[in-house]
């Protein structure tokens, strides 16, 4: 397990804007060093502002798009097109905009396609991309992520892992169908503790007062099963990505007060 490290924008704008930045960094070092690179998505308004800030950034020509694999922590089991899958919207705010190879972009299924209307089908297929993408340095049934990012929401839930919910403990499986979500829609395919954990950074991105707490109890020294962005941590790094809002309940011992 990696400790956490912080970092403290003034606000969710000025953090998307440099989550976009790093990540640009990161993605370019990773190509220069392997001549490729793998990034996990996330949905939601802070993931959705990072891809927008993304799509604004000049340095983002620096980035070999078709040598880049994009992979999602989870996906609503919406058919395809939806505006509320987060593919749909990860298109809109930047995929449709750079020339990424269709091979690489690796969406999660709908529920119109090949699998139909089973979730628990559609996550198992998901996995056995996962596991075929994966080479023998990643010693494990999925690839090693460079980054791998999350948002938090007001409950501590990362991806679909919602606390106490039966997805959340799981421990051998990489990808499961989600019910019962205590968010519409209540039928999700997310990736499990153990993917997540693969990946080599995990940054997990927090903007806006309604964070603020389940920032601060992620942080403290709480459970997975309770707290599942407490249980989100990357094999190198991990990494919180925060604005002053969602970080005005942490102790300030937590991070630099030369945060920006």
């Amino acid at each position: 397990m990696t400790v956490p490290q912080l970092v403290v924008h003034r606000d969710k704008e000025l953090m998307a804007q440099a989550a976009a930045a790093r990540l640009i960094t990161r993605i370019v070092d990773s190509q220069a060093a392997r001549g490729h690179a793998s990034v996990v998505l996330t949905g939601g308004r802070n993931g959705n502002g990072l891809l927008a800030a993304l799509a604004a950034a000049p340095a983002r020509d620096a980035v070999d798009w078709a040598r880049l694999d994009l992979w999602w922590g989870d996906e609503r089991f919406l058919p395809e097109g939806d505006p509320e899958r987060n593919v749909t919207q990860a298109r809109e705010a930047l995929l449709d905009s750079v020339p990424l190879d269709p091979a690489r972009v690796h969406a999660m299924p709908a529920s119109d396609g090949v699998y139909g209307g089973d979730a628990d089908a559609a996550a198992a297929g998901y996995a056995a991309e996962l596991a075929a993408a994966a080479g023998p340095e990643d010693h494990g049934p999925v690839p090693a992520f460079d980054v791998l990012m999350l948002g938090v929401g007001p409950d501590t839930h990362v991806a679909s892992l919602f606390p106490e919910l039966p997805a959340v403990r799981e421990t051998e499986r990489t990808v499961v169908g989600v019910h019962g979500a205590p968010k519409p829609p209540p039928t999700r395919v997310s990736l499990t503790l153990p993917a997540i954990r693969a990946a080599r950074e995990v940054w997990l991105l927090a903007a806006g007062e309604d964070k603020a707490e389940a920032a601060t109890i992620a942080l403290s020294g709480a459970g997975e099963i309770q707290a599942p962005a407490a249980g989100a941590y990357g094999r190198s790094r991990t990494l919180w990505l925060l604005d002053a809002a969602a970080a005005s309940q942490l102790p300030r011992a937590l991070y630099p007060p030369a945060s920006p």
